[in-house]
């Protein structure tokens, strides 16, 4: 799902001056920033950075991105780990399971909630998750798909054990329920539209991050080796990000026209999956690192996704959540 994003022309020597009042905050060398590689998927929760990617929002703040496309989710962290890429979208759960190995990622930035847009869709004649005893269920394996997965079996008092688990992207998902192969799929937006179109009405959805508001979170992830050495580059890659959101809410039309070619759909579908995720606003950030019990901080769904994490055998230990998180940018774009 690697889509070819152009490459941009990096501003002249006028931005790099523009960089340097930003140097006593962020001790790097005030000068122009070359480039930061960036994992993420096809995702709607995603859209700011499509935006800002097309528009080339990111060179007003002198900051080259190459935003690179992976059809597994679970491939982003690993290309960080080989330094294949400087940073990643990922999901809070992932970094949770990373920092819980030791390995010292940390969220710089809360993207979208997800609010229907992961879902677990099954042919008609399931009506409940408990009805997924003993019945073949495809997802992909330390996803967001498997963690949705999991939280839903245990709300509804089974486990993993009760199901038969098929391992396959989120992408293969509509393709495997539409040969009739498979009864149940656990997946993303657009593929739970793809599932729920497809011809005879024979499938919907059972089960959606409606119901877990808060746990599914898309957050921007560097590991702290790069935050200490690139931190006036991440600060440029959010003030492009959070153009790119200001341009959605501005010009909606014209956004959704972006959208759509890299979610490939039309742009009034583009419309609807923006329904289905909440992109965090920079004034309600804060909240996310805030030490509480809701699930909008990361201490309070961090607690929910680890317990299940662990139960399930992919984390041993529960982390320290302040250690999950830097502060520090979104405090900063807030003052």
């Amino acid at each position: 799902m690697t889509l070819p994003f152009a490459v941009r022309s990096l501003r002249n020597a006028v931005v790099s001056a523009c960089l340097i009042g930003a140097v006593g905050l962020f001790p790097v060398a005030a000068q122009a920033i070359e480039k930061l590689r960036i994992g993420t998927v096809v995702w709607v929760g995603q859209a700011p950075f499509y935006v800002a990617d097309k528009l080339d929002l990111f060179k007003a703040h002198g900051l080259k991105v190459d935003l690179q496309m992976f059809s597994d989710p679970t491939m982003v962290p690993t290309a960080m780990v080989g330094n294949a890429l400087d940073g990643g979208t990922l999901t809070y759960d992932q970094v949770i399971s990373a920092v819980a190995r030791g390995i010292p990622h940390k969220v710089v930035m809360p993207i979208d909630f997800s609010n229907g847009g992961d879902a677990i869709v099954a042919d008609q004649s399931i009506t409940s998750v408990k009805d997924f005893k003993g019945k073949k269920v495809g997802f992909s394996p330390l996803s967001t798909s498997d963690f949705l997965l999991a939280y839903a079996l245990k709300s509804h008092g089974l486990s993993d054990k009760d199901i038969v688990p098929v391992s396959m992207t989120p992408e293969n998902v509509p393709s495997a329920m539409a040969s009739g192969s498979l009864p149940i799929g656990v997946t993303y937006e657009p593929n739970v539209s793809q599932v729920v179109g497809l011809p005879g009405n024979k499938f919907h959805v059972v089960y959606s991050s409606k119901e877990a508001p808060g746990l599914i979170t898309d957050v921007l992830v560097f590991d702290e080796r790069v935050i200490a050495k690139r931190p006036a580059a991440i600060k440029a890659l959010m003030q492009g990000y959070l153009d790119g959101l200001s341009y959605i809410e501005t010009h909606p039309d014209e956004a959704a026209v972006i959208i759509a070619k890299v979610l490939g759909v039309s742009a009034e579908e583009a419309k609807e999956q923006l329904k289905t995720v909440y992109n965090i606003k920079l004034p309600e950030m804060a909240k996310n690192f805030e030490k509480t019990d809701a699930t909008t901080s990361f201490y309070g769904s961090g607690e929910l996704i680890a317990q299940l994490l662990k139960a399930n055998g992919q984390i041993t230990d529960i982390p320290d959540f302040g250690k999950t998180f830097d502060t520090r940018f979104v405090n900063e774009l807030t003052r």
